[in-house]
């Protein structure tokens, strides 16, 4: 009984290492959607909020995902920098990066954003973390002159570290009333749908090369 036992281990050990195993035991990718209240879904259901209803589209196109909810209302690029180590666990695969839209509100000097958001980015890959950035684009009303410095951040240092870019985060719901919420901003449930399947393809793309890598 003992010699069947230890053969049986062998043998799984053994299929283990050659992959054989691999479809059963395969890990499910653990995503973060890092961001603020954008992505956190402000004032929504938990099920409603962007990471959960993203978490379902991939699903349903057959990807294993899990994806976490590491998004805070309020937040600054200087605050997603001061709690990324701790917000982003090990054993994650990727980041959704999404910050800026609380700095360009507030008029923060596009400097500091910048800076920022390219720390975030090297720890990430620091830590062999992928990252796709989320851009954001400043509100009119800060002026031509800070806009095109902001906006510019994004594509910038999508380019600077090799990282797969979605070039405006709320493309598709920021013009029209009925997908935000009453305070003209956030996206309310039909809105965070508009954002799925406008990022979808794009995140797609991304976790079929975190799939990739891992191979």
């Amino acid at each position: 009984m003992r010699f069947k036992v230890v053969l049986a281990f062998c043998v799984f050990v053994m299929a283990a290492a050659s992959g054989a195993l691999s479809p059963a035991f395969a890990k499910s990718l653990q995503i973060v959607a890092f961001g603020d209240s954008l992505m956190a879904g402000y004032q929504l259901e938990a099920e409603n909020a962007y990471p959960a209803k993203l978490e379902k589209a991939l699903k349903a196109a057959g990807h294993d995902v899990v994806i976490a909810n590491g998004a805070v209302s309020g937040d600054t690029t200087a605050d997603g920098l001061a709690r990324l180590d701790w917000t982003i666990p090990d054993g994650t695969d990727a980041v959704l990066l999404e910050l800026g839209a609380n700095d360009a509100l507030r008029g923060v000097d596009p400097a500091q954003a910048r800076q920022n958001l390219d720390a975030m980015i090297s720890r990430l890959k620091e830590r062999n973390i992928a990252v796709m950035l989320m851009g954001m684009m400043a509100p009119p009303n800060m002026g031509d002159g800070y806009g095109k410095t902001f906006n510019s951040i994004y594509p910038e240092l999508a380019a600077k570290h090799g990282v797969p870019l979605y070039p405006f985060f709320l493309d598709g719901v920021v013009t029209e009333s009925a997908l935000k919420l009453e305070d003209g901003m956030h996206p309310n449930a039909k809105g965070v749908d508009r954002l799925v399947e406008k990022t979808l393809p794009a995140v797609k793309a991304f976790v079929g090369t975190i799939k990739s890598r891992s191979k």
